[in-house]
């Protein structure tokens, strides 16, 4: 880039600001998932399995948007510590499909709670409305980058 050629103004690049708007609620969701010695990527996990028990590790892996090895470490971690079960034996092929154990579901009523604190958090000035504009553009914009892949 020459000196002429200004690049992209952060100030007012939707791009730029959208990153930094994720990184503020990653900071804010490690912050309140700390005290419960959880990570992002344990609750995303305990969140799936909740709303679609019996996942397997690739979905969860593609849910949470780390890799399946990443998972399987997680999955295994958290198979040990009682708050997942997985059959010794895949029922079908190869997939060991996930379930959430009582005290999983436990850690993640907790989990939860303080997710959603950040969440209302994040949006507190916003009116339904633009909530609802919000959700809207945030789908267009990801449904219009998906569509080149």
């Amino acid at each position: 880039m020459s000196q002429d050629d200004p690049g992209i103004d952060l100030e007012t690049s939707l791009g730029y600001l959208l990153k930094e708007a994720a990184s503020a609620l990653r900071a804010a969701m490690e912050d309140v998932l700390r005290p419960l010695d959880m990570t992002i990527t344990h609750y995303s996990c305990l969140e799936l399995l909740a709303q679609r028990p019996g996942s397997s590790n690739s979905e969860l892996a593609r849910g949470a948007f780390v890799t399946r090895q990443s998972m399987n470490v997680l999955l295994q971690a958290l198979e040990r510590d009682g708050f997942v079960t997985r059959p010794s034996e895949a029922p079908v092929g190869k997939v060991l499909p996930a379930k959430l154990t009582p005290r999983g579901r436990r850690s993640l009523e907790q989990a939860t709670a303080a997710v959603r604190s950040v969440e209302v958090r994040m949006l507190s000035g916003l009116s339904d409305a633009d909530r609802a504009a919000a959700l809207r553009i945030l789908r267009s914009m990801v449904s219009s980058l998906m569509e080149g892949r």
